[in-house]
């Protein structure tokens, strides 16, 4: 089994930042996807940015220029620099991996989600 935790979650006023994380851990072959999703209240989930093994990126159009997503292969860790929030980025954010458990063998998991909530 894999396991995502995240943390980084919190109340911030408009126009302010913040770092989400998530590691993953458990039986764990390669990691070749990493990604953050959204979901605000009444909404569905939404992507905001992935991040391959090799680091390639790919991010929804409302956050480029403001979220930037890396990782740490080392860690098994992704993380999400959220800068110049708005109240729309109000969501609960959820961790997402792609996990290749033993070569070949890809599974998807969800983290339990961190509270984003950015004040007017």
């Amino acid at each position: 089994q894999v396991q995502l935790v995240e943390s980084g979650g919190g109340l911030v006023q408009a126009g302010g930042s913040l770092r989400l994380s998530c590691a993953a851990s458990g039986s764990i072959f390669r990691i070749n996807v990493m990604g953050w999703y959204r979901q605000a209240p009444g909404k569905q989930r939404v992507l905001v940015a992935t991040i391959t093994n090799r680091g390639t990126t790919a991010s929804a159009d409302a956050m480029k220029g403001r979220f930037t997503i890396s990782r740490d292969n080392v860690k098994n860790t992704v993380y999400l620099q959220m800068n110049s929030l708005k109240p729309d980025d109000t969501a609960v954010y959820y961790c997402n991996a792609i996990v290749e458990r033993t070569l070949g063998q890809n599974y998807n998991y969800w983290g339990q989600g961190t509270q984003v909530t950015v004040s007017s």
